[in-house]
């Protein structure tokens, strides 16, 4: 979900490749979670797990993962997943990414009441009905044309929100 959130990830695939190496005279396979492909053409390869379970048989697959991507190029990160009010924002508004919940007449006059920063449910409210506005504003929010801080707190009525350029 974060993957298709980040506005510079173009595609992705999950459990994309094998790599296998050689440790201490054994053969070692992993398989990492994540291959994306930047909007600059560079390759990121993401390995997913938190902090507390990496031991030390992770941590060698995570390094010789990261040796690997660096030869072809790629950038390879290992995160514990998205934090916690990140992942819930992230997750309500998924469910609007899809292009059903466009409505081109309300997103424009969304993007102009937010074009200054503006409270989320007042500025929907200033557009006209609520339950016709907030659909556009968080299908706005998905794919970038509308911001927020969504690392900060869960999103609420209070939470502030700006047009890329009103910030």
């Amino acid at each position: 979900m974060t993957m298709d959130f980040d506005r510079d990830i173009i595609s992705f695939a999950s459990q994309p490749f094998w790599l296998t190496w050689v440790a201490d005279g054994q053969v070692r396979r992993h398989v990492p979670d994540y291959f994306a492909r930047k909007l600059d053409g560079r390759g990121l390869v993401v390995d997913v797990r938190p902090d507390d379970r990496v031991d030390p048989a992770a941590a060698e697959a995570f390094a010789a993962t990261a040796r690997a991507c660096a030869e072809v190029g790629w950038e390879f990160r290992r995160t514990g997943g998205p934090a916690p009010v990140l992942r819930s924002n992230l997750r309500w508004l998924a469910g609007y990414r899809h292009p059903r919940c466009y409505r081109e007449e309300i997103a424009q006059a969304l993007l102009e009441t937010f074009a200054a920063p503006t409270g989320l449910l007042h500025g929907a409210q200033m557009v006209g009905d609520q339950l016709m506005t907030l659909p556009m504003l968080y299908h706005l929010l998905w794919t970038g044309r509308l911001t927020a801080d969504l690392k900060a707190a869960t999103l609420s009525p209070a939470t502030t929100v700006h047009t890329r350029e009103g910030r």
